[in-house]
């Protein structure tokens, strides 16, 4: 980085060879990533190879501020420009500008976002919002099957919006991979690029920050598993077109990763990368393997939050082992219920998605400790009617089979906070709620 003075306005820039005079747009974004107390992502596709440039200072005082500039190298990166803005203050509202080319991109309105609070030690944790869902499907007439329209109601993007949300949490099959795309990386980035540019979910990404995980339509085919040939493309073009905190771990690669927002802490999962078949005659078999599980556990021992936020593709407390709920890898669900049980980590909370329609499921241990798992699903995709399962474990009343996403809302004094779930169809009409207290 090269620090500069040269501008009272604080200035982050990246530049790429311009192939063309031509003035540039923006094709999809720009996405608010990652969020912490002192710095912020922003991502966002412009339509051909530029020099981009984000400008950016506080809301309120334009002039008090510093300048740098970072200069990267072009690349095969899709025309993806990913801008990790540094020394931000907490609690601070920024205002920002992108130019291409060194012209400025016009907005109707302005391109703002605010750092997350230090009120550790100061007062109670602020509370807060996230929105999430799962099964996203932008239909594609040419390469959909045919006869049958999977997709729809892309309105949601618009409802999840006006919930007012912090952050909002993709979580997986953000893109549903087609046959077409499966052998070729230009094949990913295309399945993102159509999903990511479609009118309704522009101002989403936009107006809140966002987290993603995936799942196997986001990995390669059909219920793929850590085999397929081509996963480092699917986690590629995942870091190119997500904009988290970090991907996998130190020792670990995958898409694992973990994040704290106020006073909650999230765990993001990576149920594909290390995923075995499920019918191996040496009966190991995982979704999560050893290593990401001890990080879990030892992840969730440390932490402090009341609520204790892991999210991941599939079901894991559904108790029917059906299609590619944790209950088909029984032994390894036995071992992460076990552990956490064992290391008596309250406030467990799992997120997860895939199954085309939302329910809660509830476990308690003979010792009173609670775990819980909200599936939340479908977005846009199909919808799937899961009445003839035997999930012992659901929360009666929460079963839903329409297109729907959640929101999560954090309230409370330090010591009683409270985690309110609501449920809402895609006009963003409320289907039910429930409010968990703190243990």
């Amino acid at each position: 980085m090269i620090e500069s003075k040269l501008t009272p306005v604080f200035m982050l820039a990246i530049s790429f060879l311009c192939l063309s005079v031509n003035a540039q747009k923006i094709k999809s974004g720009p996405m608010l990533g990652y969020n912490t107390l002192t710095e912020t992502a922003i991502w966002f596709q412009a339509d051909q190879p530029c020099s981009a440039t984000v400008q950016f200072w506080e809301t309120i005082n334009k002039n008090d501020s510093t300048s740098s500039i970072s200069i990267l190298e072009s690349g095969n990166t899709a025309n993806v420009f990913e801008f990790h803005l540094p020394n931000l203050k907490p609690g601070i509202s920024y205002t920002y500008q992108i130019k291409l080319n060194e012209e400025p991109i016009q907005n109707e309105t302005p391109l703002t976002f605010q750092t997350q609070s230090l009120w550790q030690f100061r007062t109670d944790p602020p509370a807060f919002k996230i929105a999430l869902g799962s099964c996203s499907y932008v239909n594609e007439k040419k390469y959909d099957r045919p006869r049958k329209i999977y997709g729809g109601d892309y309105k949601i993007f618009n409802s999840i919006q006006d919930k007012n949300p912090n952050l909002m949490l993709w979580m997986g099959d953000n893109i549903y991979l087609r046959e077409v795309d499966w052998s070729s990386k230009s094949g990913y980035i295309h399945r993102y690029e159509h999903t990511r540019s479609i009118p309704e979910i522009q101002s989403l990404l936009r107006s809140i920050h966002n987290y993603a995980i995936w799942d196997d339509h986001d990995f390669g085919p059909n219920d793929a598993n850590g085999s397929w040939i081509h996963k480092d493309w699917a986690l590629e073009t995942f870091d190119l077109f997500w904009a988290n905190p970090t991907t996998g771990l130190a020792d670990l690669d995958g898409i694992t990763t973990s994040f704290s927002y106020n006073d909650i802490d999230f765990y993001l999962l990576d149920n594909r990368y290390h995923r075995t078949s499920n019918n191996l005659a040496d009966g190991g078999t995982s979704i999560l393997g050893l290593e990401q599980i001890d990080w879990l556990i030892q992840s969730l021992k440390f932490s402090r939050a009341p609520f204790k936020i892991v999210a991941v593709g599939g079901q894991v407390l559904n108790s029917a082992p059906v299609y590619e709920t944790h209950a088909v890898y029984g032994e390894e669900r036995k071992l992460l219920i076990r552990r956490i049980i064992e290391e008596e980590i309250e406030g467990v909370i799992f997120l997860t998605g895939d199954r085309h329609h939302s329910e809660l499921s509830r476990y308690e241990d003979e010792s009173g400790l609670v775990i819980y798992d909200l599936t939340v699903s479908p977005l846009t995709a199909g919808t799937h009617s899961a009445d003839d399962e035997d999930n012992r474990l659901r929360v009666p009343n929460t079963l839903v089979n329409e297109r729907n996403f959640s929101t999560l809302n954090f309230s409370g004094e330090r010591g009683e906070r409270q985690m309110k779930i609501s449920i809402f169809n895609t006009d963003g009409e409320l289907i039910w709620d429930k409010t968990i207290d703190q243990t």
